[in-house]
């Protein structure tokens, strides 16, 4: 059999489900055929007469690529003094009632073009490359107008061809009431939030629409119509729910079939049950609970129970979460939330690939699937979370290339 490209001697994490923790193969081998794993295994069953371009990756460990699937990745300004004021006990509701948070950056971005934005956004984005990221979303949320909106959604469809990895937009026109819209929150969901889903969905803007559901941002109520939208546009939705309250956010989003629901501090057990019914991905956001100081952790242990994905994601943003690390949010997630090593690097493959509805693509080492890997100098797949600050990354493999 003839392939393009024939990856051997790795210590492969597969991270397919029900075999060998983490669905380990070694020694094995990955053929590549048209950007797609071709065939995988042990080298012992290499077939005879498999023939292409072959890359000795000398014993090195091989993971599917990382996936991180929340950031809030595209902004403009500075928010450090509201860090400071993070750090001597200022609650976020009331910086964010004050006039900062949210509205702070969206006055920034408001005043930059897409190329601004793209230009700023990509910084980051190599940041997420060197720990062996190959798909990524990004949400919109921090221009809250019809303009700066699209601008947001065209700068990170750019990403995208820029830096060579899959860049899933999401449009977040629900995050926060913007200041001229202040008391008419109804309003904006009319006039700004609707038509841009339409909008969206028309242009291929967008490829999933999410809210924040919440007591300082969007009631269930309006959520429901903007979801209500999302599905009438054909874009597929996501949920920031229950962060600093239960609105029944978790329930809502399983309602509509939505992809994941983000957060979950307050989630309850009906919210958790709706979610395992529908499917519905949890995504664990550890960075947001580690700067805000919170002491309500996600009820990890029931939706472990319950049979719910758990992902996880750095939520990067420039005020409640500034980390640029997935390998970090993951080291997070385990101590903070009590994931274990293999749940928290299926988080950020197999899960993350879940909740972007990418399951069937990416996320896993399997034949069919696109041929995104990374490939590391460790001795097991636990170094990768047990380490602070490290970058093993040997170098990353995407639609079967060496990126």
């Amino acid at each position: 059999m003839r392939y393009d490209r024939l990856f051997v001697n790795g210590r492969l994490a597969t991270m397919v489900a029900g075999g060998t923790p983490y669905g380990v193969i070694e020694p094995g081998y990955v053929a590549v055929l048209d950007g797609k794993v071709a065939a995988v295994g042990a080298m012992a069953d290499l077939p005879s007469d498999a023939t292409g371009e072959r890359i000795d990756l000398e014993g090195r460990w091989v993971t599917p690529a990382l996936i991180d699937c929340h950031t809030h990745l595209i902004f403009a300004g500075d928010r450090s003094e509201e860090y400071e004021q993070k750090l001597a006990g200022v609650p976020y509701q009331e910086i964010a009632k004050a006039g900062g948070g949210i509205p702070k950056t969206v006055e920034a971005v408001r005043a930059s073009s897409p190329a601004d934005l793209a230009a700023g956004a990509m910084k980051r984005l190599d940041v997420f490359a060197m720990e062996g990221v190959g798909t990524i979303e990004i949400k919109t949320g921090y221009g809250l107008n019809l303009e700066s909106e699209v601008n947001m959604m065209k700068a990170a469809r750019s990403l995208g061809l820029i830096s060579g990895m899959r860049v899933e937009v999401t449009l977040l026109a629900a995050h926060a009431v913007p200041p001229d819209y202040k008391g008419r929150a109804d309003a904006y969901v009319d006039e700004i939030c609707i038509p841009l889903i339409e909008k969206a969905g028309r242009r291929g803007l967008a490829d999933a629409v999410d809210a924040y559901c919440e007591g300082i941002a969007f009631t269930p109520e309006q959520t429901r119509r903007v979801f209500e939208a999302a599905k009438k546009a054909g874009l597929k939705i996501k949920l920031h729910a229950d962060q600093f309250s239960d609105t029944g956010g978790a329930a809502l989003a399983a309602e509509f079939g939505a992809l994941s629901a983000d957060h979950l501090e307050y989630t309850d057990a009906a919210g958790i049950a709706a979610m395992a019914r529908a499917g519905t991905v949890a995504v664990l956001l550890p960075g947001a609970f580690y700067v805000l100081g919170e002491t309500t952790k996600p009820p990890v242990a029931a939706l472990r129970e319950a049979g719910v994905p758990m992902a996880v994601a750095t939520d990067a943003n420039p005020g409640t979460s500034p980390l640029l690390s997935i390998l970090t949010a993951a080291n997070m997630a385990c101590h903070l939330f009590g994931l274990t090593v293999e749940e928290a690097i299926a988080g950020m493959t197999r899960e993350a690939a879940r909740a972007l509805g990418l399951h069937d693509e990416i996320g896993t080492i399997e034949p069919g699937k696109r041929c995104d890997l990374a490939v590391w100098d460790i001795e097991r797949p636990a170094e990768l979370v047990q380490w602070i600050g490290a970058r093993p990354l040997h170098g990353r493999i995407l639609a079967g290339e060496w990126a």
